[in-house]
């Protein structure tokens, strides 16, 4: 009988209560830090489409890159690179556009269709940096908030817990919401940045390759 009461109390207490309840408590100050978390979720996984779609190539498409140059079908080389959607083909296209001139030009066109491919990489992930050092500073405004609130019913009520609670919500929810949504942007920008150097590694490496191939003769 008696774990059956307190089952029944904990359910009461289960419905009185969520988590979100808890985060209406937080004020105001939740408003922007919903934003914050929804925008950092959306540049994330946008990026992260964008950035493993540039980055995505096939094990055999430099060799057949390689033997089309050496065997001197450069139409045929041109069309794969062109039918290919990612940054090492658009940066391979560019060279095979370039095949005639001097080696040191060639490989500067490629070098600047390189950096064009970052920069579109890169779009979008300074938003994140900055959520991750805004988030956690509306957490702290929060606290400010939250402590103003606290004194201010203190000095009205008196030092009485129904009184004092509402101030303790909202300094320690935004608080803690700051630091998660400024954590979530943080990570993710580690991952994206992550994901990007290794493109960039590709792109390097298919760029010497191609280079070196330049300077086979030609069948």
């Amino acid at each position: 009988m008696l774990y059956y009461f307190l089952q029944v109390d904990a359910t009461q207490v289960a419905d009185k209560v969520n988590m979100w309840d808890l985060l209406q408590k937080g004020g105001w100050i939740m408003y922007p830090l919903y934003l914050l978390f929804v925008a950092s979720i959306f540049v994330f996984i946008e990026r992260f489409l964008a950035i493993n779609k540039a980055g995505k190539i096939e094990d055999n498409f430099m060799s057949i890159i390689r033997d089309n140059v050496v065997s001197g079908n450069l139409v045929a080389a041109r069309n794969l690179a062109k039918n290919t959607n990612n940054a090492v083909a658009r940066m391979i296209d560019k060279g095979l556009q370039r095949i005639g001139k001097p080696l040191e030009a060639i490989e500067r066109s490629m070098e600047n269709v390189g950096k064009l491919e970052v920069y579109k990489m890169e779009k979008n992930l300074s938003l994140l940096s900055l959520i991750a050092g805004v988030a956690p500073m509306f957490g702290f405004l929060g606290t400010i908030v939250g402590m103003i609130q606290l004194f201010y019913n203190i000095n009205n009520s008196g030092f009485e817990l129904n009184t004092i609670a509402g101030g303790i919500y909202v300094k320690m929810i935004t608080s803690g919401t700051g630091l998660i949504v400024g954590l979530i942007a943080y990570v993710g920008y580690s991952v994206l940045t992550s994901q990007i150097d290794k493109t960039v590694y590709k792109m390097e490496a298919a760029s010497a390759e191609f280079l070196d191939v330049l300077q086979e003769p030609t069948k």
